[in-house]
Formats: C-alpha cells, structure tokens, sequence
C-alpha cells in the first residue's frame, strides 16, 4: 500500500484579498466566492496528495462563524485527512485578518470529499494518510464516521451497514 507523510505532503496554503467585486451589498465576501476559493484550496491538497488531478465529490459541514470585511485578507489551509480507496476526506480552515491589526479570525471551515482521476479520466487509487498529531488522530477516526454518514444521506449506502456511526449509538 502507498503511504505518504501527514500534513506536509497533503496540506496547502493559499490567500486572497477581498475586493469589492467580490462582495455583497453589505460589504462582505459573497458565500459563493468563499465557497470557490475553498474548493480551489481544497483541490490543491487533494490533487498534490494523490499526485493527480481530483475533482470535488461532496461538500461537508460548511461553517460561517462571522462574516469577512472588504479589503481582508484571508487565508485557506486545506489539508488531506483521510483518504479511501480512490476519494479523500479535506478538511479547510479559513481565517480573515485585517492590515492594520493582523489579528487572524477563524471564519469558516469544511470537510470536503474528492476524488482522484488517472489519465484515463476513471478514479484511480490514492496513497494512504499516516496521521501524525493527536488532532490529525482525531480527524483521521471521525473521517470514517462522517464518509458513512455521507454515503446514507446520498443513498449509496444502507444505514445498517455503518459500523463506525453505528459505533456510536451502542448502550452497553
């Protein structure tokens, strides 16, 4: 099986400013273009983890905690947490900061799922994540969770055969 480093291998940094094309009538940045700066984010992480391109599958738990100002600066951390047969779990992290007080605020975060494609354009096998940190732990374990989760709520898979979720409904 491959086998690959975690974060450094499967995580990437990226940062943008929030120009006034890219806001709402209230100033803020427009959720939609949040939403494709994290996708980019994301897919860059997946894609330099799997050595291919990866196209996005799912998108998880999008979190807005407070809104990003015009003329922010914001900065995306994605990084592989998990990855399956031929798909990765990403989990992205979004902080904004002001220049004059360099405060960085956690604004947004997501789980996303792609997945890898081969030259034939077919989902192709991806290298396996070694978690490294107790957090990386964390997400690693819960990546198996909320997968199964997705895959019932899609209908691809029955309720009755998710042993992780199901693990966690057991009263002994």
């Amino acid at each position: 099986m491959l086998q690959t480093k975690f974060p450094s291998q499967s995580e990437t940094v990226m940062t943008e400013m929030v120009l006034p094309n890219d806001t709402n009538n209230l100033g803020n940045l427009m959720g939609g273009n949040l939403l494709h700066w994290m996708d980019i984010c994301s897919a860059m992480a997946a894609g330099k983890h799997a050595n291919t391109i990866a196209v996005t599958a799912a998108v998880d738990n999008v979190s807005f905690q407070h809104p990003i100002a015009r003329g922010a600066i914001v900065t995306l951390r994605s990084r592989v947490t998990r990855a399956f047969n031929t798909s990765m779990e990403v989990y992205i992290e979004v902080f904004s900061e002001t220049m004059a007080s360099q405060e960085k605020l956690l604004t947004n975060t997501a789980y996303y799922t792609f997945v890898a494609l081969g030259e034939n354009g077919l989902p192709c096998p991806v290298p396996a994540i070694e978690p490294e940190t107790e957090e990386d732990r964390r997400r690693f374990e819960g990546a198996l969770r909320r997968r199964e989760l997705r895959l019932v709520l899609s209908g691809r898979l029955k309720p009755s055969d998710t042993p992780a979720l199901q693990a966690l409904f057991k009263v002994d």
